[in-house]
């Protein structure tokens, strides 16, 4: 028996001893309170901050802050700060050179598919071959995937997100129209020819919409097999014959089926309100436009049409994102791989995939069942949206050099006078001169 517990028994000094003892619980309290804001304070010192960029928030602002806080709860040394997004992802690229510029830049950078090359051409981005090392397939990296994000035998970036072109489709005008998704059309003319029927159900009833840029005219060069350049980028090839056809599809939409010439976002507005017919766009807007249908109908998404006889000819280019590495500190370099290695994982492309629409980038998410198994079983949209990737993804060809964001400006502008009327053979063939001597190749 202590000699505090003994005299704490005898009576007259209880209330004495009885202060003595809470004054050794409350030190004791202190102590313990002083030890956790000390280990509290020894994890904040040592946790890595890594600063994010991504861009079109409308579609990634709940998937970038889901991602975040998944990847941190498995790494709490890390902390994942996503910078104010970026509009789309020309504008983001732009931000990301000014930043470097003036030293700002974050540390990980999520860009289009076709814009990590405007990163790399300053030197901008860190290859991630010394992280990947030999266990890419391992990884679920395959050679395909790895060419979205390769130059010149280094990996630059990793795709997070691929989506290719189909059509959006809302069935109760089709059948208005004297249509049916079961014999819906699976060529251009067949579309065209709908469309105008759609059309004419009333004016505040639109056929058919597409928009008047690069990644869409892309998209319909390929469905023809059809490429907008060499190779080796030396050259333009878009004003081939399949070009020309391509090319032609926007008069035709305007001239035969009433295409209306307003702009992407009032588009992205109609086809879920119910007023537009048929929508070439991304597959990754597919959960969008479903939430945005609602039970007023039941959007259908069906493959781009194809029109090159020659399958292995055939192509859709790639849209979606990558995600590059841009700090060049070394500590910081192997928090943001923790990251970047996590956002690319079977995980990480799951919470992609279920919250953007976009097909996934790692083919592990795929082949394993248990992954996305009962996703595409409950949603056939992108079990059709996902497997024209599986089989028909293809580059998103970017043009090289500065002058390459210039280069698709000049496209869509193009694109706007063939619609209007232009005449779509000499347009093109003065656009692919112009881009030629532009891009510095001839």
């Amino acid at each position: 028996m202590t000699a505090i517990t003994h005299l704490h028994k005898r009576g007259p000094n209880r209330a004495y001893v009885s202060n003595i003892l809470r004054g050794f619980k409350d030190m004791k309290s202190m102590f313990y309170a002083a030890a956790l804001t000390l280990v509290a304070t020894a994890a904040s010192a040592e946790q890595t901050e890594i600063r994010v960029h991504y861009a079109i928030p409308t579609i990634w602002a709940e998937t970038q802050d889901k991602l975040a806080a998944a990847f941190m709860e498995q790494h709490p040394d890390i902390k994942i700060t996503l910078d104010g997004p970026a509009e789309g992802y020309a504008d983001g690229v732009q931000r990301l050179l000014r930043e470097a510029v003036a030293g700002t830049a974050p540390d990980v950078a999520y860009v289009g598919l076709n814009r990590w090359r405007i990163l790399e051409d300053r030197g901008l981005t860190q290859p991630l071959d010394g992280f990947i090392g030999d266990k890419a397939a391992e990884m679920g990296y395959t050679p395909a995937l790895l060419s979205l994000g390769s130059y010149e035998g280094k990996q630059h970036a990793l795709g997070t997100s691929a989506s290719t072109m189909v059509m959006y489709v809302n069935p109760n005008l089709v059948e208005q129209a004297g249509g049916s998704m079961d014999d819906f059309p699976s060529t251009f003319d067949g579309v065209i020819e709908l469309a105008a029927k759609i059309d004419a159900l009333g004016d505040n009833v639109d056929g058919v919409w597409i928009g008047r840029h690069d990644w869409r005219f892309q998209s319909l060069l390929g469905a023809h097999g059809g490429r907008p350049m060499t190779e080796d980028e030396s050259d333009i090839t878009f004003d081939s014959e399949e070009g020309m056809k391509a090319a032609g599809l926007y008069q035709r939409f305007v001239k035969e089926a009433g295409m209306k010439p307003y702009g992407q976002n009032e588009a992205r507005q109609a086809l879920p309100a119910g007023t537009l017919g048929i929508m070439f766009e991304s597959s990754s807007l597919q959960k969008r436009f479903e939430e945005g249908a609602g039970d007023a109908f039941e959007l259908t998404v069906n493959p781009t049409p194809i029109v090159a006889t020659d399958m292995e000819k055939v192509y859709f280019p790639t849209g979606g994102s990558a995600i590059t590495l841009l700090t060049d500190d070394a500590e910081k370099q192997k928090a943001a791989w923790e990251y970047i290695k996590y956002v690319t994982s079977p995980e990480g492309q799951k919470i992609i995939v279920e919250n953007t629409g976009y097909a996934p980038a790692n083919a592990k998410v795929i082949e394993d069942k248990t992954y996305l198994g009962a996703f595409y079983e409950a949603s056939p949209n992108s079990l059709a949206a996902h497997t024209q990737v599986a089989n028909h993804a293809g580059p998103w060809y970017a043009y090289p050099g500065a002058e390459g964001v210039a280069a698709t400006d000049l496209i869509a502008a193009a694109l706007v006078e063939v619609a209007e009327g232009a005449d779509t053979e000499s347009t093109v063939k003065d656009l692919a001169e112009t881009l030629r001597i532009q891009l510095g190749m001839k």
